[in-house]
């Protein structure tokens, strides 16, 4: 039998090899036990009366971000939130302009590239270029060794579950398995986003969580 203690010990010396990386790209990396101090940390980062954007993320809505922001004084762009159409556009537009954004990553390599598959693409948008602050939050389980292996992990892991819980008729979401989808309306592989590397200085902030969080 596995004991988790040791799987929570690896996973801790593994996260803290990955930080170092994070600050060779100039990026500034976090350890959190749990989701919980995981939280507590986003707190302590945005001071109140912030505009804060997010990306679709099973992540977040795990740890409970936006609805602990909800309760303070912050203005939280949501745009999956909207059924109104041009709404929903206009939300997802102010985010480029919010003070933070909160998202979390596909999967992410022991040397420090945060790897991402979005279908509209809204969400790395505004990662690359939009909101002073970035804050990923990434569970334990997206940590891969190579770029390779986070490709694969994206397309086996998480788009799967993703197009299951969005209602997308893929073949991900009907067999399992990657079929290299070109279907309009259903294919959410659309954009590969790969950062090496953040040139604004204390920009980019990546939370790594030991747990597993996400898909």
């Amino acid at each position: 039998m596995i004991k988790i203690d040791n799987i929570k010990k690896a996973n801790k010396v593994k996260i803290e090899t990955l930080i170092k990386a994070l600050e060779k790209r100039g990026m500034k990396g976090y350890y959190a036990a749990n989701g919980e101090e995981a939280l507590n940390m986003i707190l302590d980062m945005i001071p109140e009366g912030s505009s804060v954007g997010r990306g679709g993320s099973e992540t977040l809505n795990s740890i409970g971000v936006f609805e602990a922001l909800h309760k303070g004084n912050y203005k939280c762009l949501e745009p999956h939130g909207e059924t109104d159409p041009e709404r929903k556009k206009q939300v997802t537009r102010e985010i480029f302009s919010a003070d933070y954004m909160l998202t979390s990553a596909n999967a992410i390599t022991m040397d420090g590239h945060i790897v991402n598959i979005d279908g509209t693409g809204n969400r790395m948008a505004a990662v690359i270029w939009g909101p002073d602050k970035v804050i990923y939050v990434v569970g334990a389980n997206k940590i891969v060794g190579t770029l390779e292996e986070a490709e694969g992990r994206i397309k086996s892991t998480a788009c799967p579950p993703n197009c299951i819980r969005l209602g997308k008729q893929t073949p991900c979401a009907l067999t399992g398995k990657c079929g290299n989808c070109l279907s309009p309306g259903n294919t959410v592989c659309c954009n590969t986003v790969v950062t090496r590397y953040n040139s604004i200085e204390d920009r980019i902030h990546v939370i790594l969580v030991n747990e597993n969080l996400g898909f």
